[in-house]
């Protein structure tokens, strides 16, 4: 089918790290009208690189791959500006797929029809961060292996491992990182329930990595401060959570 000329053409980023189902999806879209498949990738990773170098209007994502996943490939493309639509294809059992329905995101089952894909193109919609979360939550997805922050150049992913310590302020939450600090949205109430062994709690307004831990010391006012790797500086524990910051370190 051959689009007409004034229409629009929906520009479409193909992710699956098997390459046959990139084929069959690549095939199928191209006897869709008005769509152009604008590239290919094979990771969850590779396709935040496209999707900045690129700028699809949507991006067909298979859930589950090796290393980046899917619902976390999502998650870091929702941070971008200008987010594209994401389309999920998926070969999960009915309980996963009943959670893709429950919270309105759009999927495809494999393997994918051609009319299944055009109805799901034409009312393909960029996913709310609430969306995502539950998603994850209720697939039992594994937890995110990099934080992701938006930059001019695009997307900086964090490991999650190199993460010195959260910090929030208002609006933002300052993420410290071992070549660095950035900003991102996520709230420290999402952070510590996410990362609940990765990060210990030590003021209302900041997360520690327990990886980065070096000592905690208590000063002669009865202040705690905790010295982590890498940290320029201390940082203050509150008197609330000082009791639960030593039962854990048993100091």
């Amino acid at each position: 089918m051959t689009p007409a000329a004034n229409a629009v053409v929906l520009k479409v980023l193909v992710v699956d790290d098997e390459p046959p189902a990139r084929e069959r999806l690549r095939s199928l879209l191209g006897e869709l009208g008005a769509v152009q498949v604008v590239g290919e990738a094979a990771s969850g990773a590779e396709a935040l690189e496209l999707t900045h170098d690129l700028a699809p209007d949507v991006v067909l994502l298979d859930v589950r791959m090796p290393g980046m996943d899917g619902l976390e490939a999502a998650r870091h493309l929702n941070v971008l500006e200008q987010p594209p639509a994401v389309i999920f294809t998926t070969a999960y059992d009915q309980y996963a797929v009943e959670a893709f329905q429950a919270h309105a995101v759009g999927y495809l089952l494999k393997p994918v029809r051609k009319e299944q894909l055009s109805a799901s193109l034409a009312r393909a919609g960029r996913l709310t961060r609430a969306q995502l979360q539950n998603l994850a939550a209720s697939t039992s997805a594994a937890q995110r292996s990099h934080i992701a922050a938006r930059h001019r150049e695009g997307l900086r992913l964090i490991p999650v491992e190199e993460v010195l310590y959260f910090l929030a302020d208002q609006k933002y939450t300052t993420v410290r990182h071992v070549r660095g600090e950035d900003l991102i949205e996520d709230s420290l109430r999402l952070l510590e329930s996410e990362f609940p062994a990765a990060f210990v709690r030590i003021h209302r307004n900041a997360l520690a990595g327990v990886k980065h831990l070096e000592r905690i010391e208590r000063r002669a006012d009865g202040q705690y401060l905790v010295h982590l790797r890498g940290a320029e500086a201390p940082l203050p524990v509150s008197r609330r959570m000082a009791g639960e910051l030593k039962e854990r370190f048993r100091i």
